[in-house]
C-alpha cells in the first residue's frame, strides 16, 4: 500500500511555496492540514534544494526545526527531516525523527557509525551532483539508469560495510534537476521506476510534485501543476512505489482511495 509523505517546507525560497510556512504558526497549520488530508509521514524541509536556492547553515536549519518540533510531535505521525547537513541530521536523530531524507544520499562517511545505531529509516536519494543542492548541469551521456544503479550499488555497499542495516533504507531515484536539465531524463525515470525494486529489492520513494520537468512538458506554471503532478504520482503508484512525497496530500489520498476501491490491478 502506497503511503503519503506530506511536504512541509519551512523555508524562505522553496520553488513552489517558499516563505508560505516559514513562521511557526503557518508551519503548524500546514502540518495539521497535511495530516488531515492523508499524509502518514511529515517530511520537514528546513532549506530549499532547487538550483536557485540560497545557502542555509545547519544552525539556521536547526533553529527552524526547533521552533516547531515539539508541536509537530504532538500530531502523532512519524516525522522526517529533509536535510543533507550532518549537523542537522545529528540533531534530528537526537530529537527522535523517524526518518532522515538526504538528497545527497548520505555522502558523509563520518556519519555512518551514527546511522548504524539510529533506530529510524533512511531515504537514500540519487542525484547527479555529488553534494549540495541541485544544479542545471547536463545529465550523463546515454541511458540514465546505469548511472542510477551504479550510484546505489556503491552507496549501499558503503553503508552496509559501516553496519547500516539494509532494511532501514528506502531508495529515491531523484527527479527534476537532480537528474539534469533535460525533462526527458526525468520522464525516462518516471516510466521505469519499477526497475529500482527489481534491481535492489528495497522500498522506493519518489517525488514528482510540481516538478519543473512536468511543468515544462505541459507549459504550465507551478499554480497549474496539480493535475499533471497527480497523474505522474499515480503512474508511480502503478509501478509499485511504496512512498509518494507530495505537496498535495488530499488529491493523492482521494486518487488512492479510488484506486483501492476499484482494485490494485487497474
Amino acid at each position: 500500500m502506497t503511503q503519503i509523505f506530506g511536504i512541509l517546507n519551512i523555508t524562505a525560497d522553496s520553488f513552489s511555496d517558499g516563505g508560505d510556512f516559514l513562521s511557526p504558526d503557518a508551519a503548524l497549520a500546514q502540518a495539521q492540514k497535511l495530516v488531515d488530508d492523508g499524509a502518514l509521514v511529515l517530511d520537514v524541509g528546513p532549506a530549499s534544494s532547487h538550483p536557485d536556492a540560497g545557502n542555509v547553515s545547519p544552525d539556521t536549519e536547526i533553529a527552524r526545526l526547533s521552533a516547531i518540533w515539539p508541536d509537530l510531535q504532538k500530531l502523532g505521525v512519524p516525522l522526517s527531516v529533509d536535510s543533507f547537513q550532518p549537523a542537522t541530521q545529528r540533531w534530528a536523530m537526537a530529537q527522535g525523527a523517524a526518518w532522515l531524507n538526504d538528497i545527497n544520499g548520505f555522502a558523509e562517511p563520518s556519519l555512518y557509525d551514527e546511522l548504524a545505531d539510529y533506530d529510524g529509516q533512511l531515504v537514500l536519494m540519487h542525484a547527479i551532483q555529488a553534494k549540495g543542492i541541485a544544479t542545471r548541469q547536463d545529465p550523463p551521456e546515454g541511458d540514465i539508469w546505469p548511472h542510477i544503479f551504479r550510484f546505489f550499488e556503491a552507496r549501499l555497499a558503503a553503508l552496509e560495510k559501516a553496519g547500516v542495516a539494509r532494511e532501514k533504507i528506502t531508495l529515491d531515484p531523484g527527479m527534476g534537476f537532480f537528474l539534469g536539465n533535460k525533462p526527458e531524463t526525468s520522464l525516462d525515470v518516471l516510466g521505469g521506476l519499477h526497475r529500482l525494486r527489481a534491481e535492489f529489492g528495497l522500498p522506493v520513494l519518489v517525488c514528482v510534485s510540481r516538478k519543473s520537468f512536468l511543468r515544462a512538458l505541459a507549459d504550465i506554471s507551478v499554480a497549474e501543476s496539480g493535475p499533471i503532478s497527480l497523474a505522474a504520482e499515480m503512474l508511480a503508484v502503478a509501478q509499485g512505489v511504496d512512498y509518494i512525497r507530495t505537496h498535495d496530500a488530499r488529491q493523492l489520498a482521494h486518487a488512492l482511495l479510488l484506486r483501492d476501491r476499484l482494485g490494485t490491478n487497474l
